[in-house]
């Protein structure tokens, strides 16, 4: 299914129908502040591993991260952060960075990188977040089953005509990026850049 929402107020009957597609394991691409990304609930095992088919990964060495509504919920997933790093995320976010930090015990066996690391990311777009707010947990988010990504896959219609026979849903929200996220290391004592992408690195520090 393509559905269409609009980026900036997204229609709440469109909104139902993805988390209610999420809910019940199912697989969806959506915009996010960066590229189109691939996600599923991070409580839904089977969809978890039918991701890991997907993009032909072993889960426990993949590399996801959390999409979250805001950092009222980095508790639940985030072991406790330093002030320094909490001003950081503050500052940065939402925006187009991950923050890998030290996963709390609420984060699925599953989903822990080998070093109890998760990632964490708060888009600065209306239509991922409003999807994890209604879900009411975050989103585990993956990038799209390519090599590379090229001008074609900002277009969701041509996502949703390569991709569209193995996930539920293929979310319409306008045009895409073409760079990933900004990936930081704040597992050590100082913040690590790991990957400089459509964040500024300048910023943070």
């Amino acid at each position: 299914m393509l559905l269409t929402v609009h980026p900036d107020n997204p229609n709440p009957r469109h909104l139902k129908t993805i988390v209610e597609c999420l809910k019940d394991g199912g697989v969806i691409i959506y915009p996010t502040d960066t590229v189109y990304g691939m996600g599923c609930d991070i409580s839904q095992h089977k969809a978890v591993e039918r991701i890991c088919r997907i993009k032909h990964i072993n889960p426990a060495k993949a590399q996801f991260s959390f999409i979250c509504y805001d950092l009222s919920h980095l508790s639940d997933y985030a072991k406790s952060v330093d002030t320094p790093t909490f001003r950081m995320l503050k500052k940065a976010l939402p925006g187009p960075y991950t923050f890998i930090l030290s996963a709390s015990k609420a984060v699925p066996r599953l989903l822990k990188q080998k070093k109890d690391t998760v990632g964490i990311r708060i888009p600065d777009n209306n239509i991922s977040r409003a999807i994890v707010n209604q879900l009411g947990n975050p989103v585990m988010s993956t990038s799209l089953p390519i090599d590379a990504y090229v001008e074609e896959y900002t277009d969701p219609e041509i996502i949703h005509e390569k991709f569209g026979n193995i996930v539920d849903i293929v979310v319409d929200g306008g045009p895409g990026g073409m760079t990933f996220s900004t990936v930081v290391d704040c597992t050590g004592d100082v913040p690590e850049l790991i990957r400089e992408g459509a964040g500024s690195w300048e910023a943070l520090v």
